[in-house]
């Protein structure tokens, strides 16, 4: 398995730093570093704090996406999944989480709330042209194909 080199630091004393809690996780846990437990009410989002900051070689981002536990068994999931963090940012990693659940969730100091997991980037190049090349699909959009496959 590829390693990446990534530089991180705590910015809130307390942080818990990611990490991968299976031997071939993709995703590594990132932990909520909160002065006080925060209650999330069924439709409420918020923006939770981990503590650290990380420098992300160029030509990669890091990508925050949801806990399928939390999803599955209190309703929480990400609101913009995956949540990007640029190579270039250097400031707190924030999790914006929302409660979809029909109960209020409480999130505390070091819970796990998201996985973050590290992909590499291409920058695209437009080139402007007059026509596309057809393709079978063609202009088919959201739902061409219907639902059970026997459109």
């Amino acid at each position: 398995m590829d390693t990446l080199d990534i530089q991180i630091r705590r910015v809130r004393e307390r942080a818990r730093l990611p990490r991968y809690m299976t031997e071939l996780a993709a995703g590594m846990d990132l932990y909520a570093c909160l002065e006080a437990p925060i209650a999330l009410n069924p439709g409420q989002r918020i923006l939770v704090p981990t503590g650290i900051a990380m420098a992300i070689p160029p030509g990669y981002e890091g990508q925050v996406r949801p806990r399928s536990g939390l999803a599955l068994k209190q309703g929480v999931a990400l609101v913009n999944s995956p949540g990007t963090i640029d190579a270039d940012y250097r400031g707190e990693i924030g999790v914006i989480v929302i409660n979809h659940g029909s109960e209020e969730v409480l999130i505390a100091d070091g819970d796990r709330i998201a996985q973050l997991i590290f992909a590499q980037v291409s920058r695209a190049v437009f080139e402007l042209v007059d026509e596309l090349d057809a393709t079978f699909r063609g202009q088919g959009g959201f739902g061409h194909t219907g639902v059970n496959g026997n459109k």
